[in-house]
């Protein structure tokens, strides 16, 4: 029987972003995946949000997303274009980038570190016991493991078998998504009309079209047709435009469900598993690969022994309230893509409020991400918030902040005189950095805030304990989040 520390079931962006930040904690890590390898047909969901691209930054591997994409205003309100490039941070836009091309090149980047991918095959079940999980795989493999963690999409085996409720809102209506050829040149854009939204897009092959069209009642459950597109594109355009030889077809619906509960003693949900909702604005992938950065360095340090299994815990109660509110946000844009003439109104309303200042950063703060703030008591603005990419001056010369992230591994920024702290006890475990930095603190939505003389970062880059002149609390920080001295 082979074993693992971890295993995770599917191998999307969700599962290789949460593979690689237990591979960079030194966690023995797997991935089954069903498909033979990473090559994904069609293009499928595109994009991320301003806090994803951070995240990646602070990883180190920002670079290799954005070179493939295309950076952009993308976040939208109504009619709207929420423009966010007056945020404080160095990514203050989304990036358009197929998730064929997402996978490609977060296969190659695992792939540089100790990942053991289970391809061709999937989890059929599990049994778990208190020191672990057996797991059960289609090609009657049995892999052990300490966690399992289910990263297997909406329809989740893992979830499903693990006994984990899915509440929310059954469907009202469905779109098909497409790639197809096609005999007659397609209009450009995006059409409205009472059914919801439609687009044909040319791709970059000059060959393939991407069709999304609203269908006028709802799909039944079972794979959609060419037949069912060409049906639905007459009732829109009055023709199909000759579709033909289709890549993917696909169907998606305004089902909104998230799981009760993102843990069942050894087995976790993330991404898709934990959350499904209409894509409009986007957040789903963005979503997912959070959920596997904030989750990816606690399980490693439960893993490695350094922290208490209560650890865990704490990723339900940060990452549940805010795909709660994501929910929320795609359900209300949802419904402002239907513009029948009541809801033209809204649709003009809304928009009209997004014009100004305070309402713009709002809105465009939730749709990036980069408003998150997890509860973690009283105390300074930055005090679980995302820390700032700073321009450092140290004694080796100038460094980011989302640097010294690059290793997952936590670290306590010393921003007023050199050796005024001492954490000798968890000198292991978090860096101490002893720094200058002379600009402006401003954070996304809130503004200008007080300059701290020392924070303790998380790995995932949310602030843990913030200095103010004494140590205060700091001990207790880092037994909290890094283990006892």
């Amino acid at each position: 029987m082979a074993e693992h520390a971890v295993v995770m079931a599917g191998g999307g962006p969700t599962g290789m972003m949460l593979a690689a930040e237990l591979a960079l904690a030194k966690v023995d890590v797997a991935v089954v995946e069903r498909r033979p390898n990473h090559v994904l047909v069609g293009s499928r969901a595109g994009g991320f949000h301003s806090r994803t691209i951070e995240v990646l930054d602070q990883r180190g591997v920002a670079g290799r997303f954005l070179a493939e994409g295309q950076v952009a205003q993308a976040a939208m309100i109504g009619t709207t274009v929420l423009d966010m490039s007056d945020f404080p941070t160095r990514h203050p836009y989304s990036l358009g980038i197929w998730q064929n091309r997402i996978e490609r090149i977060m296969a190659a980047w695992i792939a540089e570190l100790p990942v053991r991918i289970y391809y061709g095959c999937e989890v059929t079940g599990f049994a778990q016991d208190d020191t672990g999980v057996d797991v059960e795989l289609s090609d009657g493999q049995l892999v052990r493991a300490q966690y399992l963690v289910g990263c297997d999409g909406g329809r989740s085996v893992i979830r499903k078998a693990a006994g984990i409720e899915f509440p929310g809102w059954d469907a009202t209506r469905s779109n098909l998504i497409a790639e197809v050829e096609v005999t007659e040149e397609p209009p450009r854009g995006i059409r409205h009309d009472a059914t919801g939204i439609h687009a044909l897009h040319r791709l970059e092959d000059g060959r393939t079209v991407r069709v999304v069209v609203t269908e006028q009642q709802l799909g039944p459950s079972s794979e959609p047709t060419l037949r069912d597109l060409s049906e639905a594109l007459i009732t829109v355009y009055g023709t199909d435009f000759g579709i033909h030889s289709p890549t993917w077809i696909s169907r998606f619906t305004d089902m909104t469900r998230q799981a009760a509960a993102y843990r069942a003693r050894r087995v976790l949900l993330a991404g898709d598993s934990a959350h499904v909702h209409y894509p409009a604005g986007g957040q789903g992938l963005s979503l997912g690969v959070q959920d596997a950065v904030n989750l990816g360095w606690k399980l490693a340090k439960v893993v490695n022994g350094t922290t208490p299994e209560s650890l865990l815990d704490t990723y339900q109660d940060e990452r549940h309230p805010v795909a709660a509110r994501a929910l929320r946000h795609t359900i209300a844009l949802g419904v402002l893509q239907r513009p029948d003439e009541h809801i033209k109104a809204l649709v003009d309303l809304v928009s009209e409020l997004a014009i100004m200042d305070e309402p713009r950063k709002r809105l465009a703060g939730i749709i990036s991400g980069l408003d998150i703030h997890y509860d973690l008591g009283e105390g300074h603005p930055l005090l679980g918030r995302r820390m700032p990419d700073l321009d450092l001056v140290t004694a080796d010369g100038p460094l980011r902040v989302f640097t010294l992230l690059h290793d997952a591994q936590p670290v306590l920024l010393n921003l007023a005189e050199p050796g005024g702290f001492d954490i000798t006890p968890w000198a292991d475990r978090v860096q101490l950095i002893d720094a200058e930095y002379v600009g402006p603190w401003e954070l996304p939505v809130l503004g200008a805030v007080t300059a701290p003389t020392a924070v303790l970062i998380r790995p995932d880059g949310y602030v843990a304990w913030v200095g103010e002149g004494t140590e205060t609390g700091l001990r207790d920080a880092l037994t909290t989040w890094f283990g006892t001295p």
